[in-house]
């Protein structure tokens, strides 16, 4: 069975800094790309970042671009998200999803089969 579980989101100033962590199971993990999104109260699911199975390849979603890095450890079988400079509108439920696929489109536009729970992450002014 596929389980993919976040970890990490909590309330932060602005400014400040988290990082979610997501550990997968039930499949090959570094056969994959992984991805992040989030969802804010009343917004539709946007993509925040993927990563390629290998590593070598990112996206990132223009609005968190040089703030936010993604990362994963293909030998734990997690996936990370470090997020700085963290804004109000950064505020979400922070999701990751497994890929179909090996590598990722520009804007982790993919198709993704499996999604974990979520993770709130809540930044205040």
């Amino acid at each position: 069975e596929v389980q993919l579980v976040e970890s990490g989101g909590g309330l932060v100033q602005a400014g400040g800094s988290l990082r979610l962590s997501c550990a997968a199971s039930g499949f090959t993990f570094d056969d994959y790309a992984i991805g992040w999104f989030r969802q804010a109260p009343g917004k539709e699911r946007e993509g925040v970042s993927c990563i390629s199975s290998s590593g070598g390849g990112t996206a990132y979603a223009d609005s968190v671009k040089g703030r936010f890095t993604i990362s994963r450890d293909n030998a734990k079988n997690t996936l990370y998200l470090q997020m700085n400079s963290l804004k109000p509108e950064d505020t979400a439920v922070y999701y990751c999803a497994k890929s179909k696929y090996a590598l990722v489109s520009r804007r982790c536009a993919d198709e993704y089969d499996y999604w974990g729970q979520g993770t709130q992450v809540t930044v205040s002014s």
